[in-house]
């Protein structure tokens, strides 16, 4: 399970709650994987070609081998970090691979802001972002306000319904993932 998100200031209010959900997913038997802070920084991404770096090649190789993906932004303006937004348009180049972008992976999805409203904006843009790259977006999204006590001095969750929200898109990413494995498993087709 990987998990994308954060900011580059240390133990950032999205990269708390990222660790959360990766803890919980971790918790029902994933194996995780956390790139976030300074490694979001990259070059900007253009489809004319890039100076790769190493971040960019550890990114791409750990969504390719992902079952599953957790995207944590903090809510910048209504919408989604350029850091985060970055990050997702390397995903460009997966778009030849056998399984393009996030195709069929289920992806679940955390906002944070100082607000309702910058946190359901920011969610919905990143439900946006997740269809565009075929990704499915869990039922849950985790909508966290930030302008409340939510982490303790250590970065320990103190706001029990945020708790619960940030463990349930955990949950909800690895169960989708198992029910993937499942060799009987066969997605409903509308007809």
């Amino acid at each position: 399970m990987l998990g994308i998100g954060g900011t580059p200031k240390p133990r950032s209010s999205s990269e708390k709650a990222l660790e959360i959900s990766l803890a919980a997913a971790a918790g029902e038997g994933a194996e995780t994987l956390l790139i976030g802070g300074d490694d979001l920084i990259m070059p900007m991404y253009t489809a004319a070609g890039n100076t790769w770096t190493a971040e960019v090649t550890n990114l791409l190789a750990a969504m390719r081998r992902a079952d599953g993906v957790i995207i944590s932004s903090p809510a910048y303006h209504g919408s989604i970090s350029g850091l985060l937004k970055n990050a997702l348009d390397y995903t460009e180049e997966m778009r030849t691979d056998e399984r393009p972008y996030f195709d069929g992976k289920p992806v679940g999805l955390i906002s944070c802001a100082a607000g309702w409203q910058g946190a359901g904006q920011t969610l919905q843009a990143l439900r946006s972002i997740v269809h565009a790259l075929r990704g499915w977006p869990t039922p849950l999204g985790a909508v966290i306000n930030t302008s409340l006590p939510v982490f303790d001095s250590e970065g320990e969750v103190v706001d029990m319904a945020a708790k619960f929200q940030l463990e349930t898109v955990g949950r909800q990413v690895m169960q989708f993932c198992r029910w993937q494995q499942r060799s009987d498993f066969q997605p409903a087709i509308a007809v």
